[in-house]
């Protein structure tokens, strides 16, 4: 272990308050956040300081030190339109992975209160830099600024927190020494000294997506690192700047703490170059995180057999619409989550159920024709003005998300039209309104479009004969495709009860009658899982003791007293 600049006293003192607090948020569930997520909180300059330190780090080598460094990598372009031009080191995984692999040991010597507060200090320091990882984020996944700011960073530091407080929870279980002692009647006790220590299971890769780069990748980053697990990220080609910065301040962290920094390494790949699938089936990688594709999710399941995977794929997310008391904040709601990041979130409703004869309200009773016709109205009115609308929408993060917009209109009968939206101060930007199409469940076919994922800005408000042939289609497609999120209306305690059992039995995360500031596309670090590990949608939720138990093994010595 090198010299330390930044003693575990001072680790300790700076940091096990936070810890501490994690841990009785994970207990009480009660919100808590020692991220703030005002912009104003972070000083009177960070905001101009943020903006230039991402400026300054575009068009430069950003070279981390990391052994094995072959070449040099890049191309990321802003899907608001400027070239980011920062080139990452290109490693050779035959030097780095075994380069990796030599710091672990003093690393699991360390201990889980050690490691936990290392990872603190981590985020800590990516806390402070917030500014600068916002416009990162944007600038990679299409995010609006705020949302850029938020969920890239208070929030998804949130989650990292919220990984390292688990880790930390499931680890110390299991107490570090016990003297055993067993008695034999008249001749003497058989007496054992024992020794418990947590054991890394070996270098974990964090396979990183495009949309949600450090929301999505830092729970499955600090639940390894603070589990004994030296840890290569793999971000996205098109969204690297979030997480090279991220393993940027981690090495120097580890450095500082007198760890070998080569813990947290960066891999990059050239165009085409397809490194995630070979690294992935490497008997070094013992743990793999993966967001993104059911395809490669799948992939990664099937043949990554030496790992433990955990991936989030895709889902079909439903609303079943069955009666509300409050129309116009039903309303509200939904457009709301329909329209925000354009839709391009695992968690936006993509179905939307809704009774063909109509609904009670209490505004009268809602024909279906009449219910559609007033949330297009809703979102129409949520996004007239453009300035509201780049700040709801942001940008389309491909053209594959572009494509399948445009190819929706073709589905059946357009409710809402999406329309260009520009953005004057990103004149590249693609910002779209979401599109709506009304389809009908009377004859179910197995090509229908609600029953896949159509992942952006298309929403299907889907005709059924009843509440309860809504349930049916809820059931089948959460079982078949799985769901991130489910959500409800209805002013019936017995419809309640029926859709909570439908959740309850495939394993998927109910939201119930939101018609004020909380979307059921968004959830809460310390309070809300993310997903559930129970349906096709995720393998694992975050976070709860299943995603960090199995990232260690608890190896016992026992020794004649």
């Amino acid at each position: 272990m090198a010299a330390a600049d930044l003693s575990a006293a001072q680790l300790s003192d700076k940091h096990r308050p936070t810890l501490d607090a994690a841990l009785d948020a994970i207990r009480s569930r009660a919100y808590w956040s020692p991220h703030p997520e005002h912009p104003k909180a972070y000083g009177e300059t960070a905001p101009a300081d943020g903006l230039k330190a991402f400026e300054d780090v575009r068009h430069s080598r950003l070279d981390l030190g990391q052994p094995g460094t072959d070449g040099w990598t890049g191309g990321e372009v802003s899907p608001y339109g400027p070239e980011l031009g920062v080139e990452y080191p290109h490693a050779d995984p035959d030097v780095l992975l075994p380069a990796m692999k030599a710091g672990m040991a003093a690393w699991r010597d360390a201990g889980p209160e050690a490691r936990a507060l290392v990872c603190i200090e981590i985020l800590a320091r990516i806390g402070a830099r917030t500014h600068e990882f916002a416009h990162a984020v944007m600038h990679t996944s299409g995010q609006a600024f705020m949302m850029a700011f938020q969920a890239g960073g208070p929030h998804a530091q949130d989650r990292g927190l919220e990984a390292v407080a688990y880790a930390y929870e499931e680890q110390t279980r299991v107490p570090g020494a016990a003297d055993w002692s067993k008695p034999q009647g008249k001749k003497d006790p058989l007496n054992l000294g024992k020794t418990f220590t947590a054991v890394p299971r070996g270098i974990a890769l964090v396979i990183g997506c495009n949309t949600f780069p450090t929301w999505n990748g830092y729970p499955g980053l600090f639940a390894s690192l603070a589990t004994g697990n030296a840890v290569l990220v793999k971000p996205h080609p098109r969204a690297v700047l979030p997480l090279a910065l991220t393993v940027q301040v981690a090495r120097e962290v580890l450095a500082e703490a007198g760890f070998d920094p080569n813990l947290v390494a960066l891999a990059t790949e050239h165009p085409g170059e397809g490194i995630a699938k070979t690294l992935a089936v490497r008997p070094e990688i013992k743990l793999i995180d993966y967001t993104g594709s059911t395809a490669f999710g799948d992939w990664l399941e099937t043949n990554a057999r030496q790992a433990q995977v955990y991936t989030e794929k895709a889902g079909v997310n439903t609303v079943v619409v069955d009666s509300t008391d409050n129309y116009k904040g039903m309303l509200a709601n939904l457009a709301f989550s329909l329209s925000l990041y354009s839709g391009q979130m695992c968690t936006t409703p993509q179905n939307l159920l809704i009774p063909r004869e109509g609904i009670a309200t209490d505004d009268g009773h809602k024909s279906y024709d009449a219910l559609v016709a007033d949330l297009a109205g809703a979102v129409e009115k949520l996004l007239g003005d453009d300035a509201r609308a780049n700040a709801l929408l942001g940008a389309l993060v491909n053209p594959d998300v572009k494509a399948r917009l445009e190819a929706a209109a073709g589905l059946g009968e357009v409710a809402l039209a999406s329309r260009e939206v520009a953005n004057p101060d990103f004149p590249d930007a693609v910002v779209r309104t979401p599109v709506m199409v009304k389809l009908d469940a009377a004859k179910p076919d197995d090509s229908a479009p609600y029953l896949s994922e159509c992942f952006g800005p298309v929403s299907f408000a889907v005709a059924v004969d009843s509440t309860d042939d809504a349930l049916g289609l809820l059931r089948r497609t959460v079982r078949e495709k799985g769901a991130m999120t489910v959500g409800a209306y209805t002013t019936s305690a017995d419809t309640e009860r029926a859709i909570e059992e439908v959740c309850l039995e495939e394993s998927a995360q109910l939201s119930l009658n939101l018609t004020g500031g909380v979307y059921v596309n968004q959830t809460a670090a310390f309070s809300d899982f993310h997903g559930s590990g129970g349906n096709p949608a995720a393998n694992a939720a975050l976070c709860d003791g299943a995603f960090v138990s199995n990232r260690f093994r608890v190896v016992e010595v026992r020794r004649q007293a």
